[in-house]
Protein backbone atom coordinates (compact mmCIF):
# COMPACT_ATOMS: atom_id res chain seq x y z
CA UNK A 1 0.00 0.00 0.00
CA UNK A 2 1.01 3.39 -0.68
CA UNK A 3 1.76 5.81 1.87
CA UNK A 4 -1.48 8.60 -0.06
CA UNK A 5 -3.46 4.61 0.35
CA UNK A 6 -2.47 4.72 3.88
CA UNK A 7 -3.41 8.39 4.82
CA UNK A 8 -6.47 8.15 2.96
CA UNK A 9 -7.27 4.64 4.74
CA UNK A 10 -6.59 6.79 8.08
CA UNK A 11 -8.51 9.37 7.67
CA UNK A 12 -11.79 7.80 9.07
CA UNK A 13 -12.37 9.37 12.50
CA UNK A 14 -9.91 12.11 11.90
CA UNK A 15 -8.90 15.60 10.15
CA UNK A 16 -6.07 14.96 9.17
CA UNK A 17 -3.79 11.56 8.59
CA UNK A 18 0.02 11.81 7.12
CA UNK A 19 1.82 9.04 6.36
CA UNK A 20 5.41 8.10 5.38
CA UNK A 21 7.64 4.77 5.19
CA UNK A 22 4.47 3.34 7.39
CA UNK A 23 4.30 5.93 9.86
CA UNK A 24 1.20 7.56 10.52
CA UNK A 25 0.16 10.61 12.63
CA UNK A 26 -3.22 11.68 12.79
CA UNK A 27 -4.86 14.32 14.06
CA UNK A 28 -8.38 15.67 15.19
CA UNK A 29 -8.08 19.21 15.24
CA UNK A 30 -10.50 21.17 13.05
CA UNK A 31 -8.84 23.43 10.40
CA UNK A 32 -5.19 24.29 9.80
CA UNK A 33 -4.88 24.08 13.57
CA UNK A 34 -2.95 20.73 12.98
CA UNK A 35 -0.40 21.61 10.56
CA UNK A 36 0.25 25.29 12.09
CA UNK A 37 1.15 23.32 15.61
CA UNK A 38 3.38 20.47 13.71
CA UNK A 39 5.23 23.33 11.97
CA UNK A 40 5.59 24.88 15.37
CA UNK A 41 6.71 21.70 17.16
CA UNK A 42 9.54 21.03 14.34
CA UNK A 43 8.02 17.88 12.91
CA UNK A 44 9.88 17.24 10.11
CA UNK A 45 7.20 16.21 7.57
CA UNK A 46 9.27 16.74 4.31
CA UNK A 47 8.25 13.67 1.93
CA UNK A 48 5.07 12.95 3.77
CA UNK A 49 1.91 12.36 1.85
CA UNK A 50 -1.31 13.56 3.62
CA UNK A 51 -4.96 13.22 3.14
CA UNK A 52 -7.06 16.37 4.92
CA UNK A 53 -11.17 16.29 4.77
CA UNK A 54 -11.08 20.17 3.16
CA UNK A 55 -7.60 21.53 1.63
CA UNK A 56 -8.39 25.88 0.62
CA UNK A 57 -5.09 28.04 -0.04
CA UNK A 58 -4.05 28.29 3.46
CA UNK A 59 -3.78 24.58 4.58
CA UNK A 60 -1.74 23.93 1.09
CA UNK A 61 0.52 26.49 1.87
CA UNK A 62 1.39 25.06 5.15
CA UNK A 63 1.64 21.71 3.62
CA UNK A 64 4.20 23.12 1.14
CA UNK A 65 6.06 24.52 4.02
CA UNK A 66 6.00 21.41 5.55
CA UNK A 67 7.97 19.85 2.48
CA UNK A 68 4.62 17.26 1.82
CA UNK A 69 4.83 15.36 -1.50
CA UNK A 70 1.54 13.91 -1.85
CA UNK A 71 -2.40 15.02 -0.91
CA UNK A 72 -5.58 13.50 -0.91
CA UNK A 73 -8.59 16.23 0.13
CA UNK A 74 -12.30 15.26 0.30
CA UNK A 75 -12.69 18.94 -1.06
CA UNK A 76 -10.50 21.30 -2.52
CA UNK A 77 -10.57 24.88 -3.79
CA UNK A 78 -8.80 25.66 -7.39
CA UNK A 79 -6.77 27.87 -5.67
CA UNK A 80 -5.25 25.53 -3.52
CA UNK A 81 -5.06 22.72 -6.41
CA UNK A 82 -3.36 25.29 -8.68
CA UNK A 83 -0.61 26.54 -5.80
CA UNK A 84 -0.17 22.79 -4.82
CA UNK A 85 1.06 21.71 -8.49
CA UNK A 86 2.60 24.89 -8.91
CA UNK A 87 4.92 23.51 -5.96
CA UNK A 88 4.97 19.85 -7.76
CA UNK A 89 2.96 18.23 -4.62
CA UNK A 90 0.83 15.73 -6.54
CA UNK A 91 -3.18 16.13 -6.00
CA UNK A 92 -6.25 14.13 -6.10
CA UNK A 93 -9.50 15.00 -4.18
CA UNK A 94 -12.80 13.71 -3.78
CA UNK A 95 -14.51 17.02 -4.36
CA UNK A 96 -13.12 20.36 -6.38
CA UNK A 97 -14.95 23.70 -5.09
CA UNK A 98 -14.22 27.18 -6.02
CA UNK A 99 -13.36 28.47 -2.63
CA UNK A 100 -13.56 27.21 1.29
CA UNK A 101 -16.63 28.95 2.71
CA UNK A 102 -16.39 29.57 6.38
CA UNK A 103 -18.33 26.84 8.90
CA UNK A 104 -21.66 28.87 8.46
CA UNK A 105 -21.41 29.37 5.28
CA UNK A 106 -21.96 32.69 5.33
CA UNK A 107 -18.93 34.12 3.33
CA UNK A 108 -15.15 32.87 3.03
CA UNK A 109 -13.66 31.07 5.43
CA UNK A 110 -11.46 33.58 7.81
CA UNK A 111 -7.66 31.57 7.17
CA UNK A 112 -9.11 32.00 3.58
CA UNK A 113 -9.34 35.73 3.89
CA UNK A 114 -6.00 36.02 5.34
CA UNK A 115 -3.92 34.50 2.68
CA UNK A 116 -6.52 35.31 -0.30
CA UNK A 117 -3.31 38.14 -1.53
CA UNK A 118 -0.52 36.47 -0.32
CA UNK A 119 1.16 34.60 -2.56
CA UNK A 120 4.84 33.93 -0.76
CA UNK A 121 4.88 30.51 1.11
CA UNK A 122 6.24 32.32 4.16
CA UNK A 123 4.60 35.02 4.53
CA UNK A 124 1.26 33.12 4.10
CA UNK A 125 2.51 30.81 7.17
CA UNK A 126 3.38 33.50 9.00
CA UNK A 127 -0.10 35.01 8.64
CA UNK A 128 -1.60 32.33 8.86
CA UNK A 129 0.16 31.46 12.55
CA UNK A 130 -1.04 35.50 13.37
CA UNK A 131 -4.55 34.46 12.85
CA UNK A 132 -4.87 31.19 14.70
CA UNK A 133 -3.24 32.63 17.32
CA UNK A 134 -6.07 35.52 17.24
CA UNK A 135 -8.61 33.29 16.40
CA UNK A 136 -7.94 30.93 19.74
CA UNK A 137 -7.45 33.90 22.49
CA UNK A 138 -10.47 34.66 21.85
CA UNK A 139 -12.28 30.99 22.37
Amino acid sequence: MTDIELAKENLSGHTLALCKDGNIITSDKRGVAPMVDFLREGHDLSGYSAADKVIGKSAAMLFIKAGVKNIFAGVISECAEKLLLAYDVEVSYGEKTERIMNRDKTGLCPMESTVFDIDDIDVGVAAIERKLDEMRKRS
